[in-house]
């Protein structure tokens, strides 16, 4: 298990999604600024809503650019008898036996990576399930409460 590789793999979805954004912003621009957008009377509010779409889009760029420069700066660390922590690779052993692996990510919850076969997600330890693991060890039983739902996790790795 090499993190370093994990983490190229994160960063590589997290250009192709900046990649999405640009495009989308370059789009929504050019639909703001269009000729045909221009109102007829002051109710037509064609171009006012695509100037709204291209703010928004413009924002998505910048958090997806916020998103590569704090995985490019997050640095990896190899410890023995390690605690889950920022960087740390997370197995769990779920209550039906399935298994979850987990990347505790700075940002960008919820991106999955394909890595060695298997589907890796991003957690943060903003996250429910990461505030939970923060601070555990490798056999330590985990309890998470979402509503009226309870569900437990067995951590059996931590790289």
């Amino acid at each position: 298990m090499n993190k370093l590789e994990l983490k190229q793999l994160i960063l590589t979805s997290l250009s192709e999604k900046l990649a999405i954004a640009r495009s989308s912003t370059q789009r929504a621009i050019d639909a703001a600024t269009d000729e045909e957008t221009v109102p007829e009377h002051k109710y037509d509010t064609l171009a006012l809503e695509a100037s709204y779409l291209a703010h928004g889009q413009a924002m998505r760029v910048q958090e997806s650019e916020s998103e590569i420069q704090q995985f490019e700066s997050l640095v990896l660390r190899e410890l023995p008898d390690e605690k889950v922590a920022l960087g740390s690779y997370v197995t769990l052993l779920c209550e039906d036996d399935s298994v979850k692996h987990l990347f505790v990510g700075p940002c960008s919850g919820g991106v999955t990576v394909n890595y060695l076969g298997e589907s890796v997600s991003v957690i943060t330890l903003q996250a429910p399930l990461g505030r939970v693991l923060l601070g555990r060890e490798e056999g330590d039983e985990v309890e998470l409460k979402i509503a009226d739902s309870v569900y437990y996790y067995e951590i059996s790795k931590i790289k």
